[in-house]
């Protein structure tokens, strides 16, 4: 009459399967077997020495312990005094300035490096090759000039 409707491929498929099945089912009865219960927190502690170094031995209770006062302990960025607003004034040409668009730029008579200036950042109105001073802010893309004064 009729053929089987299982062909080959189907029957190395299920062949494949139930090889995979027993593998785990093998692997799952060996780690069983092999697997101490007994395993307590001790075998999972671990401990830091006076260097810093992770070891699995607890520090002896006997030893003489270093005090450290907590004035002493620095996290991060030492401390830095207040810079002088004075220092922060600074002199520079106006190399470009666009006033319909309303930015420019400043060269700065000390770092010779170009600072962008907007509008907003202007105490009054400027122009190219006016002397000014002024003071410099960290922006997004680098730094501004702000409260720019005709010198």
């Amino acid at each position: 009459m009729g053929r089987s409707q299982e062909t080959f491929s189907k029957k190395e498929k299920e062949k494949k399967k139930l090889k995979k099945r027993q593998d785990k089912e093998a692997k799952k009865e060996d780690r069983k077997a092999n697997s101490s219960k007994g395993q307590g927190l001790d075998d999972m502690l671990a401990y830091v020495d006076e260097f810093g170094n992770i070891s699995s031995t607890p520090p002896d209770p006997t030893k003489k312990k270093k005090e450290i006062k907590q004035e002493d302990i620095q996290i991060g960025v030492s401390k830095q005094e207040e810079p002088d607003p004075a220092d922060l004034i600074r002199k520079g040409t106006v190399t470009f300035f666009n006033s319909s668009k309303g930015y420019g730029f400043i060269r700065d008579h000390d770092t010779q490096e170009s600072i962008f200036v907007h509008q907003n950042g202007l105490t009054c109105p400027i122009k190219e090759n006016d002397k000014v001073t002024f003071e410099v802010e960290k922006g997004p893309k680098g730094l501004n000039a702000v409260r720019v004064k005709a010198a």
